[in-house]
This record gives structure tokens, C-alpha cells and sequence, in this order.
């Protein structure tokens, strides 16, 4: 039954179908919706026992009803009066779907309820295509809401705001007043308007039009204009829309802007004023701008508009704490700078650094030679044609060091000069840098780097250095670590000596917080391992480590600063995954700017946050002194609340041809793929559908559901690809943090292969996010919901060994399940609240409540309750007798109340008991070793302990 409709046998009765409904005429009004459902299709009818059928739904030409066939009862029967509808849902949001046994495999945005009679029973139906479901839903909840006032639908779409602005568009170019006008001109007029569409489709439309007219001329009436440019320039999908949230008429007043912005957009503390505002910049029409409605075009054009951008404006800001030490960010770093192109062959261009400190990098590296004339050269050792002067290159790092953000730049120098030149380095730094040059001497009295904040417009140099207790003016030192691995690399003799070099105490003096060394293992970093100092790893070294010691990296990198660059069999100067060194809180990944690509995309990506400084911090988890993380866990993050990520992708707009696809006409047929990134427990990506032959409007309509176990690790990557490539399928891509995300209906702004935004390019889709207990497959969730305690899971604490420290942590274990209770009884609540209102788990509160009051109004306008404050808590007394559905929706928002007062009332209590363990296992902190050591703990054992300590320490936080 549950077949792909465009796989359906011929034999049967041909009904609406996926490919010719949208193309052969768009829905643009509620008469193109109520013209369809007159015309009749099939849907499928789900019965509460899994039972499916197939069944042909009409609307009377009467507009009174609803009917189907074939069916047992007779005819009478077998339908439903629109004056019995209470409302319509979209999607599977009723106990039937909750029940079915099938309705996994029954798409979300192809499922609708229509909810009737005074018991709110509910006829539940499966369209062909997410389409035909939003016709159905719009054009349903049109007539009821029209029931009240009947009108002549069919006329009533040339009386509408939008004809009157376009009547008055095409009056004021008719120049001579004879309410005709050339074709070019209107089709000029049109451009105009909608500046992306192409000329030949509006030609194409206007032949159509006077094709269906049967006229010879090719003069154009004001009406065949208003139906061209509503045709062309309406997006069924923001038609839906607008349709839902105006209550169903075909604009939105301030109102209706102002519940849209609170319960869908996610927008706090909006006003009357602020949507008046909204509506007077955005609406076309003189008399919607002075009446104060808002129509599809205007609306149209604010959804598009940098208002309604996907990436939350606050995070353009600079919005993280700046003062913690420089080694808790992440710090956008660049490879071989000096490149443009790949590092075999490629020449020295001075625009790789200008291209990287544009792009707010923070690390950028300098190879040095001995040049001509006693002056220093910056080269590419593998390709000494078109060497930069040295002196040249810092004077460009120096303009524009601080162009993109005034947090330090790191230089990373790889000295390859004589004793000599390296003199003049010196003098060219001190002279063009002054006193942006940080030299101080590290303090031994500090544990910790300074912070970006105490560092701001400053030049710190990472190089090697003589030994403090030596007064010499030079002397030998190990080659710079990417050098030494490479000649290492190439060596027969692997085990060879490393090759020194001379350096001079002038330039070692240079370096001062960003110490070159070797590393050996974290045992004897741990150790011996300066603050002031740092390892730079090969990406083979630091992906071992990754993978055999991910606790001891994330210790590691708290304290010290890392550096990871890639394999020098990347000869391509292909990119690392950034992604796999950031879970272990490697600080400086350096990359490849030179080279596009996802995995740059990934690093461009994550550091447009915290307003493109170039610093990130990293989450806490991994910052804590006393912490316990390992990127490799399985699932939840102790301490870290796990989210569900909800995309809706809805439709694309203007998509190009894929750049480098062979001549096959303009035709693309496209899909959108969703990557997930972060943590490996949360690495996952999903596909739509393909949509045929369509690149100026392809509608996928489809949503996708991730769950995500650490929030602030994460990136969303989505890519648009051509299904029907011949060499090249990439069209676009966009890449954002999850914490940047703004919810609601959004429109993405799509980057091309090389990073540059295409105009007018987007990808139009609605996000939510959700705490983890109100996501899950709909069957879980309810049973979950039934089982509630049984199934719950607690986050348990870890035995140490030590039964001092035991002692105490057992005394936390009653109140974290109590803690966990609390939190998941208010969360089921609220998921009870929101299954009877019949929304799905991603829905706010506030949505709730405006279905909730709706349903508490009867159909002659009477509250059937009233609101009563009890001890400061909101509960709602029945009016007089209610039917059972009411009293049900009723029972689960007192139970919703009940349980916030619950968790009002004593987590107060419950978070105090929490915190007292926590600072009382802390006390034993620097203990540890001691009590371990009496208690003939070492080695292995020892390790495990304080693991198991660090590890009941992050819960308890």
C-alpha cells in the first residue's frame, strides 16, 4: 500500500500525481486549492487498527462537504459536513498515527487529520505528496473559517489586496491608459518586480495564457498580467504558510505577524510597533502599508530579507568570555600560508597572507631562507622560483594583522636562515611590528597562557629557543618539527639523528609564550612541560593519539596549546578533518586555505561564530580542570544536556548549474543533503528525494530528526547536489554551528564550491530545537511517556575505590534521581500537553497555549473556562459540563502545572544537595594521589580512580 506513487501500476485509476500537479498549474490563491479538491484525488484512509485504504475524496461543488468513495456505507454516509470540523492538522498528529504499526513509514509531511464532531473524532489521511497534503490542509482551513461568512470563492481571488497593487503597478506603466500593453513591456514590468526570474519563462507564461484564450494578439490586459505575475511569482509553499498563520485569510495584520515572530521565529519581546515596522518595509501596496497587512509578495520578501537570516545575529557578535587562558579556544589557523596554490609545485604569493587575515586567521606561517643581498626570503622550498622578500610579507602581516579582529596573531616561524640573516629577521620585525612584538618573559609564578583579552593587538612569535641558563649568543637547536618529520620521512634510515640548526639569541629572544618543543609522551609533559611551551603533531601522530589516549589529549590540551598540521603526503595540499582534532581540544589545526573543499568549509564555518574573531572557546566540558571527556563516548556527554535537532528542508530557490558539468541543457535535477558534525557518537548525514527537472522552485517538503549528544561541538553542513550530473554535481553549500542556528522558517544563503554567496541562491527550511525527552519516533515517545519511570535512565556515578571519597559521593545518588525525575516528569508533561493539542514534540509552549484557547472558546464565542491564580500557579476551572476530549486536554495541563510547581518548589532543595557533594568531593581534589597511594593504589589502577573521580565530578556539575 505504502508505495512511492510514481511507482504506481498503470492500470489504475489515474489520479494527481507527483511530477504533473505542480508544474501544470501553480496554487497560488485559496480557489486554485479549492478548484483541485472539486476536481477530486486519491488518498489513503488510516484506520486505528493499521489498516490502510485507498479512497477517492472530493469537495461538493456546494463547498458544503466532504466525500469519499468507494465505501460500504452509502452515499450519505460516506461523508463530512465542513460544518463539522473542528480543525486540520498537518502531519501525524493523532493518536490513530501515534497507534499505527505502519506509520513509521508514512512521511510526515504527507500525513493530515481532520479533527470533527463534538467528541473530536479524527479522519486521518496519507496524500501522495507533501504537495497535495498542504492543498488539502489550506484549503480545508480555508473553508471553515470562511464557513461563518459564505462568499463566492471563485471570484473572490481578483478582489484581493495583491490584484489591487498589481492592478495599480500595471496602471501607472500603461502609458496611454488603454488598459493594454506591449508583451516586452510586461514582461520588462515583471523582471522588475522579481528580479530572478528568467526572461523566457515569463514569455513562456504569457503564450500559455493567450494560448488558453485562443488570442492572436500579443498585447497584454491588465487581468493576463495580474495572472502571469501571480503565477510566476507566488511560492505555494509561503503560500501555505502565510494561509496558516493568517488564519486563513491571504494576508497577515500586526497580529498575526506578532504570534508568528513569538511561536514560530523564536523572537522575544516583540511589539505591535516593531510588526507595523516589519509591515511598512516590506509590504508593496500603498493600501496594505496604510491598513496594515502585510500580502504573499511583501511577505515573501521579508522571509528572504537578512531579517530572517539562519545565523543568529547575536553570534556576529563577539559573545564568549575573552579571559580565560589563550589555550581554552580554538584558533583559526593557516598551512603554509605563502600558497595559493598546491605546496609541490606551487610558487610564494603574498596573497595567501592577505587572503588569510582577511578570513580572521589567527596562526599563520613564515618559511625563511637565506635571500639575495644579505635579505630574507619567504619560499616554498620545493619551488624556489618567485621568492617574496621577508620584509615585503611582514609589512603586509603588520597593514593587516588586525584588519578582521584584534585578538593576538600567532606567527609560527620555520627558520631555515644563516646566523647572519637571521639578524636582519630580527631587525625587519622589531622595526615594522614595534611594539606589537610580545616579548615579556613568561611568569613561572602563573600555571596558565594570558588570555586573547590580555593579549589584544599583539604579534606573538612560535619559534625555537636557546636554553635560558646558556650565555651564548647562538648555538644549535633541533630542526622546526614539520621540517624534521619530512626529511625524517624521506630518509632510508628512520632512526637517524635530527638535523640541528644554528640559531641567535636576537631571535630567540623573540619568542616568549609560544615555545617550540618536541613531544615525547603526556606522562612526561605532564611533568616537565612548560606552560609557555608548545608540541606541534603531524596529523598520523596526533590521530593516533586520538584514538588511543582521547581523555589524556583533552587533559593535555587544558593546560598547553597544540598544534596539528597535515601529512606531508598531502602533496595536493588536500585538507585534514579540522572536526577529529577539535573533539580532543587541539587548539591550532592548521589548514590548507589554498584548497576548497567540505573539509574547508567545516573550518570556515565554525569560526563565523563568536562575531569571526578568529577564537572560539571551547565547551566546558573540555576546559574544567576537574572534568571528565572523551570524544569517543557512545552517546549522552556526562554533564551536557543532549539535543534534537529538527530540519524541515522545504524548497530551493534559483539553484545554478553544477560549474563544472558538461553542456546538457539548463536542467538540474536536484537533491539536499543534511551532514551533521561534531562528536562521533553524533556524526550522521540524511537525503531528500530528488525533485525532476527543476531548479527555479524545487519543493522537497521533508523533515529530518538528529539527535545530538554535545550541542556546542556541533555543525550542520548542507549541500545541494544535481542528481543528474555528468562530471561535476556540486551546486551549493552552506555550514553553520548548531549554537548560531535561529528556529523557525528560515532561508539559507548558499555558498559556492570556492566559499563566495551566490545571489538569490537559497534553500528555504524550518528548524526547532528540542531537549531530548520531547524527540524520539512518535510509538516510543507515547509509550515512554505510559511506562514513565520504568524505562528511565540515570546517569550513574563511578566507584573510585576510595571509600572516603565513595562515602561522600553516595550521598548524591538519591538526589540526582530525584533531580532527573523532576526534569523528565515536567518534560513528559509537556509532551502530553502537546500530543492532545495534536502538535508534534518540536512545538513550543506557546504554541500550545494559542491551540488550547482556541479549543476553550465555544462556537458562539463563550470561554468554556476560566484562568484562576492559586499560589502564583495558572489553572484552568471548567465552565459548566464539558465533553470528554476537553476534560482530557484539560487533566494534562493541570498535570503540567502540578509538575512545575513540583520542580518550582524543590529544586531549589534537591540542586543544593547536588552542589554540597560537589565541592565536598572537590576538597579531596589534591588529595587524591595520597589517599590513593595509602590505599595501595598505583599505576593503572591509581589512573582509573582518579578518571572515576573526575568523572562522578562532571555529573554532579
Amino acid at each position: 500500500i505504502l508505495q512511492d506513487p510514481s511507482n504506481q501500476k498503470c492500470g489504475r485509476k489515474k489520479t494527481v500525481s507527483f511530477s504533473s500537479m505542480p508544474s501544470e498549474k501553480k496554487i497560488s490563491s485559496a480557489s486554485d486549492c479549492i478548484s483541485f479538491m472539486q476536481a477530486g484525488c486519491e488518498l489513503k484512509k488510516v484506520r486505528p487498527n493499521s489498516r490502510i485504504y485507498n479512497r477517492f475524496f472530493t469537495l461538493d461543488p456546494d463547498l458544503q462537504a466532504l466525500r469519499w468513495e468507494p465505501s460500504k456505507k452509502d452515499l450519505e454516509k460516506a461523508k463530512l459536513d465542513i460544518s463539522a470540523i473542528k480543525e486540520i492538522r498537518l502531519g501525524k498528529n493523532t493518536e490513530t498515527f501515534r497507534n499505527n504499526g505502519l506509520a513509521d513509514q508514512i512521511s510526515e509531511d504527507c500525513a493530515l487529520s481532520i479533527i470533527h464532531g463534538e467528541n473530536y473524532e479524527s479522519l486521518d489521511l496519507v496524500a501522495n505528496s507533501a504537495d497535495v497534503a498542504n492543498i488539502w490542509v489550506s484549503g480545508l482551513r480555508y473553508l471553515v473559517s470562511r464557513s461563518k461568512q459564505p462568499l463566492d470563492l471563485m471570484e473572490s481571488s481578483h478582489n484581493t489586496p495583491r490584484f489591487a497593487w498589481l492592478k495599480s503597478v500595471f496602471e501607472a506603466a500603461d502609458v496611454d491608459g488603454n488598459g493594454i500593453m506591449l508583451e516586452d513591456t510586461s514582461v520588462e514590468l515583471i523582471k522588475k518586480l522579481n528580479p530572478t526570474l528568467k526572461e523566457s519563462k515569463i514569455r513562456l507564461k504569457f503564450k500559455e495564457i493567450q494560448k488558453s484564450k485562443e488570442k492572436l494578439t500579443t498585447r497584454v490586459t491588465k487581468e493576463e498580467f495580474c495572472e502571469a505575475f501571480s503565477e510566476l511569482c507566488t511560492r505555494p509553499e509561503v503560500y501555505f504558510l502565510l494561509v496558516q498563520i493568517s488564519k486563513n485569510k491571504e494576508y497577515l495584520d500586526a497580529n498575526d505577524l506578532m504570534l508568528f515572530l513569538e511561536a514560530e521565529q523564536g523572537v522575544t519581546h516583540v511589539t505591535e510597533e516593531m510588526c507595523l515596522d516589519i509591515i511598512r518595509r516590506y509590504e508593496l501596496s500603498q493600501e496594505g502599508r496604510l491598513k496594515g497587512f502585510l500580502a504573499i509578495d511583501g511577505f515573501t520578501q521579508y522571509l528572504l530579507s537578512s531579517e530572517c537570516d539562519i545565523f543568529d545575529p547575536e553570534h556576529k557578535k563577539i559573545v564568549q568570555d575573552m579571559t580565560q587562558p589563550l589555550s581554552h579556544y580554538y584558533i583559526n589557523a593557516s598551512h603554509n600560508t605563502y600558497l595559493i596554490e598546491d605546496q609541490l609545485r606551487g610558487p610564494a604569493d603574498i596573497n595567501g597572507y592577505v587572503r588569510a587575515l582577511k578570513m580572521s586567521c589567527r596562526s599563520i606561517e613564515l618559511d625563511i631562507c637565506d635571500g639575495p643581498d644579505n635579505e630574507p626570503i619567504i619560499c616554498n622550498r620545493n619551488n624556489m622560483t618567485s621568492p617574496l622578500a621577508f620584509r615585503n610579507v611582514i609589512e603586509v602581516i603588520n597593514k593587516l594583522a588586525f584588519f578582521a579582529s584584534e585578538y593576538p596573531l600567532i606567527l609560527c616561524l620555520g627558520n631555515h636562515c644563516s646566523v647572519q640573516q637571521q639578524k636582519v629577521v630580527v631587525q625587519h620585525m622589531k622595526r615594522i611590528f614595534g611594539n606589537r612584538l610580545y616579548t615579556e618573559a613568561p611568569l613561572s609564578s602563573e600555571v596558565y597562557l594570558p588570555s586573547p583579552e590580555k593579549l589584544k593587538m599583539k604579534i606573538i612569535v612560535k619559534g625555537k629557543k636557546l636554553p635560558c641558563d646558556q650565555d651564548i649568543s647562538e648555538g644549535e637547536v633541533t630542526d622546526e618539527d614539520e621540517e624534521a618529520e619530512i626529511s625524517r620521512r624521506l630518509s632510508t634510515d628512520f632512526s637517524r639523528e635530527q638535523k640541528l640548526i644554528w640559531l641567535c639569541r636576537e631571535l630567540s629572544d623573540l619568542v616568549s609564550l609560544c615555545k617550540s618543543v618536541q613531544y615525547k609522551d603526556f606522562e612526561t609533559s605532564m611533568k616537565a612541560q612548560n606552560y609557555w611551551e608548545m608540541c606541534s603533531f603531524s596529523e598520523a601522530e596526533a590521530s593516533r593519539i586520538a584514538n588511543e589516549y582521547p581523555e589524556d589529549f583533552v587533559n593535555y590540551n587544558k593546560k598547553f596549546l597544540s598544534r596539528v598540521y597535515p601529512s606531508a603526503m598531502r602533496i595536493d595540499s588536500s585538507n585534514l578533518n579540522p572536526q577529529d582534532f577539535w573533539n580532543c581540544g587541539c587548539q591550532i589545526v592548521a589548514m590548507n586555505y589554498q584548497t576548497p573543499g567540505p573539509m574547508m568549509d567545516l573550518h570556515t564555518g565554525w569560526f563565523l561564530q563568536n562575531g569571526g574573531c578568529g577564537y572560539v572557546l571551547r565547551p566546558s566540558v573540555m576546559r574544567d580542570e576537574v572534568s571528565y571527556f572523551s570524544a569517543n563516548t557512545k552517546g549522552i556527554v556526562p554533564g551536557v544536556s543532549p539535543q534534537v535537532l529538527h530540519v524541515k528542508i522545504i524548497s530551493g530557490q534559483n539553484f545554478p548549474k553544477p560549474k563544472g558539468a558538461c553542456a546538457k541543457g539548463d536542467v538540474i535535477d536536484p537533491y539536499v543533503c543534511i551532514e551533521i558534525h561534531g562528536i562521533p557518537a553524533d556524526c550522521t548525514e540524511q537525503r531528500t528525494k530528488t525533485v525532476q527537472q527543476n531548479s527555479d522552485n524545487p519543493i522537497f517538503d521533508e523533515s529530518f530528526e538528529f539527535q545530538i549528544n554535545l550541542p556546542e561541538l556541533a555543525m550542520i553542513r548542507f549541500v545541494v547536489l544535481d542528481d543528474d550530473y555528468i562530471g561535476d554535481e556540486f551546486i551549493g553549500q552552506y555550514t553553520i554551528p548548531l549554537e548560531c542556528l535561529q528556529p523557525g522558517y528560515r532561508h539559507i544563503p548558499l555558498r559556492s564550491f570556492v566559499g563566495d554567496i551566490m545571489e538569490h541562491v537559497t534553500l528555504f527550511v524550518h528548524i526547532a530545537i528540542t531537549n531530548r525527552s520531547g524527540g524520539g519516533k512518535a510509538q516510543k515517545r507515547s509509550l515512554s511517556v505510559r511506562i514513565g519511570k520504568k524505562a528511565r535512565e540515570y546517569t550513574m556515578l563511578r566507584n573510585t575505590g576510595l571509600k572516603t571519597i565513595d562515602d561522600i559521593f553516595k550521598l548524591a545518588v538519591h538526589p540526582l534521581r530525584e533531580a532527573t525525575d523532576m526534569r523528565e516528569n515536567m518534560q513528559n508533561a509537556m509532551v502530553s500537553v502537546k500530543e492532545l493539542c495534536g502538535l508534534p514534540p518540536m512545538a513550543s509552549l506557546k504554541q500550545c497555549i494559542l491551540t488550547l484557547s482556541s479549543r476553550l472558546v465555544s462556537s458562539d464565542n463563550a470561554p468554556s473556562v476560566t484562568l484562576c491564580m492559586k499560589d502564583a500557579f495558572p489553572y484552568l476551572e471548567p465552565l459548566g459540563t464539558m465533553p470528554d476530549v476537553q476534560k482530557k486536554v484539560l487533566a494534562a495541563y493541570d498535570l503540567m502545572i502540578q509538575e512545575s510547581r513540583i520542580l518550582i518548589e524543590t529544586a531549589d532543595i534537591t540542586h543544593e544537595k547536588i552542589v554540597q557533594c560537589q565541592k565536598a568531593g572537590m576538597e579531596f581534589h589534591e588529595e587524591l594521589h595520597n589517599l590513593g597511594t595509602k590505599e595501595g593504589l598505583k599505576g593503572r589502577k591509581l589512573n582509573k580512580a582518579i578518571e572515576s573521580f573526575a568523572w562522578n565530578i562532571t555529573v554532579l556539575k
